[in-house]
């Protein structure tokens, strides 16, 4: 194929995908999928992982598509980044906007029970304990200050 057939953008999952990359580095585009989960998906939609993602025809690219929706149904349970749903407690792989929202969900249900975390979000701290007695400072100040003489 010649340089001007490339698609520079591949739309996959309401996600606009660089087409310049390779199809594994490429998917990492779509919020939800990381360097492993591009690999396995490629895998799934039978795609050379390394391949430039703009210069595949439109049967692969579809293969792709449907894999990443299909994912769930596909892989084990330990390859979700959802394993056990808060509200329906089944195994579920969120993408794009869903995991944002879901996220969003899922910290402000925190904030409600007054949780640790909650708290700790709701004051802008850090959440996962670590330390703040140096790092992480919000303001101005910056330094220690020394007692006058």
């Amino acid at each position: 194929m010649d340089e001007e057939e490339i698609k520079y953008f591949v739309r996959v999952r309401n996600t606009d995908l660089d087409g310049t990359k390779a199809v594994h580095i490429a998917l990492t585009g779509i919020k939800g999928v990381g360097p492993h989960t591009s690999r396995t998906i490629a895998a799934l939609a039978d795609v050379d992982p390394r391949a430039i993602l703009g210069k595949l025809d439109d049967g692969s690219v579809e293969r792709i598509a449907k894999a990443v929706d299909t994912y769930i149904e596909q892989v084990p349970e330990w390859m979700v980044n959802r394993p056990k749903d808060v509200y329906t407690g089944e195994a579920r792989h969120l993408l794009g906007t869903d995991l944002t929202m879901t996220n969003d969900e899922d910290v402000n249900r925190m904030r409600k029970m007054r949780s640790y975390r909650g708290i700790r979000h709701e004051t802008g701290q850090k959440v996962r304990g670590q330390r703040t007695k140096s790092t992480g400072r919000t303001g101005t100040t910056v330094g220690v200050s020394r007692k006058k003489e």
